[in-house]
C-alpha cells in the first residue's frame, strides 16, 4: 500500500502503507518513549495529532487490551521506522496493522523517522496530512487540503470526553468527582486502588453538577487541544476553587492556571516521553517523568507558588495554592508506561483531602 505524509511547509515523504486506506489530517508530533505503542495510541491526550515514535522498531509485542487507556485509537495516524506484523506477548490478540484497521486510522512506516524528528524539532510541530492508498496518491491535493486544519481552534476535549456520568470504585470510601478532558484509564485505576469511588463527569459539567455528587474531592484530568479556548471549563473550575481540595493533571493543571489568571504557551515541539526530568523546588530531588503536552503555564495565577520545574527548558512542571487547597502537575504521575516515580502524588491528594 502506498502511503504519503505531506507536512505544512511542503515536506513530502513516502513509505509503505499500514493500517486503513484513507487520509486524515493532524498535528504532527513525536514521543520518545522506548516501549508503550498500545497507551499511546490510545491516550486521549494525542486527539487531534498524528503520532510520531522515535523508537525504531514498533509492533513486536502485539495489541492487548489490558494496556488501552480508552477505548480506542485516538491520534489521526501513526508514524515508524520499521512495523513487525509478526508478534509475540502471552496477551496479545493482535498486531498493530490489524489495530490500526479496526479504528479506520492510517499509518506509514519505512520511513527515516530521524530526519522527522529532527526536522519538527528545528522548525516546531505543525500540520500534516497522512494519506494511505492502493493507487497513485495526489500530493497537490494533499497539501491544499492542510488549509482546513487548525489545531488550536478545535475542541478536541469535547470528542474525548464521556457523555455522560460514570462510576468507578462503586462503595469505596472516599468520594472524587473527576472532570473527564480525555482521561487514561491509569488515572482512574490510582484512585480506585486507593479506596475512591470515581465520578467521572463529562468536559462540559458546571460547578452545580459538581455540588451535587458532595465529594471529597476534585480531579481535573489530562486531555486534548489548546486550554485557553476551554473557557467553560475556567468557568467551573474558578467556581469550585476553595470549596473542595483539587488535584490537577496535564490539561487539568494548565486549566487551573487559565482559571485563576495565569495563562499557558504553546511550545516549540512538546514535551512526550517517559524520560522527562523534574526538580521539586523545595526538596531539590529531581523525578523521572512521563509527559505528553503541547502546551505549558507561562505566568503562574495569583496565590499560586511553583512546586515543580522541567531540568531541560526550565518549563514549569507544578504548582499549589495552600489557600485554595489546590495542587497541580504538568506531567503524567500515573505514567503507564514510564517510570512510577511521582505516584507518590495521589497518596498527596489523599491526604489533602
Amino acid at each position: 500500500m502506498n502511503a504519503v505524509l505531506a507536512l505544512k511547509d511542503g515536506t513530502v515523504i513516502h513509505g509503505t502503507g499500514f493500517g486503513a486506506k484513507t487520509e486524515l489530517l493532524g498535528e504532527l508530533v513525536f514521543n520518545t518513549s522506548m516501549m508503550g505503542y498500545q497507551e499511546a495510541l490510545t491516550d486521549p491526550s494525542y486527539g487531534g495529532q498524528i503520532l510520531l515514535l522515535t523508537y525504531p522498531l514498533v509492533g513486536n509485542y502485539g495489541v492487548s487490551k489490558n494496556d488501552f487507556e480508552s477505548s480506542k485509537i485516538q491520534p489521526s495516524g501513526f508514524v515508524v521506522r520499521e512495523l513487525s506484523r509478526d508478534y509475540d506477548h502471552r496477551t496479545a490478540d493482535k498486531n498493530a496493522d490489524n489495530f490500526l484497521k479496526e479504528h479506520n486510522i492510517p499509518g506509514i512506516c519505512d520511513v527515516d523517522t530521524r530526519f522527522l524528528v529532527r526536522h519538527i524539532r528545528d522548525k516546531g510541530v505543525m500540520p500534516a496530512i497522512l494519506a494511505t492508498s492502493d493507487t497513485d496518491i495526489d500530493i497537490k491535493k494533499l497539501l491544499t487540503k492542510m488549509n482546513e486544519f487548525d489545531y488550536s481552534s478545535i475542541d478536541f476535549v469535547s470528542r474525548a470526553s464521556t457523555p455522560s456520568i460514570k462510576l468507578f470504585g462503586k462503595g469505596n470510601k472516599k468520594k472524587i468527582a473527576m472532570v473527564d478532558y480525555g482521561v487514561k484509564n491509569s488515572i482512574i485505576t490510582q484512585l480506585v486502588e486507593r479506596d475512591c469511588e470515581v465520578h467521572l463527569l463529562p468536559c462540559h459539567s458546571s460547578a452545580g453538577d459538581i455540588n451535587l455528587i458532595e465529594p471529597d474531592g476534585v480531579l481535573l484530568s489530562n486531555g486534548p487541544g489548546d486550554p485557553a479556548i476551554l473557557t467553560h471549563a475556567h468557568k467551573t473550575i474558578q467556581s469550585i476553587g476553595g470549596k473542595y481540595p483539587i488535584m490537577g493533571i496535564c490539561l487539568g493543571h494548565q486549566l487551573l492556571a487559565h482559571a485563576f489568571g495565569g495563562n499557558t504557551y504553546k511550545l516549540k515541539f512538546g514535551h512526550r516521553g517517559s524520560n522527562h526530568a523534574v526538580m521539586d523546588i523545595k526538596t531539590k530531588r529531581t523525578y523521572i517523568t512521563t509527559q505528553n503536552h503541547g502546551f505549558a503555564v507561562g505566568n503562574l495565577p495569583k496565590d499560586f507558588e511553583l512546586t515543580q520545574v522541567n531540568i531541560n527548558d526550565r518549563s514549569i512542571e507544578g504548582m499549589k495554592s495552600d489557600g485554595k487547597n489546590i495542587f497541580s502537575v504538568q506531567y503524567h504521575p500515573e505514567a503507564c508506561p514510564g517510570p512510577h516515580d511521582t505516584r507518590f502524588l495521589f497518596d498527596e491528594f489523599m491526604k489533602m483531602i
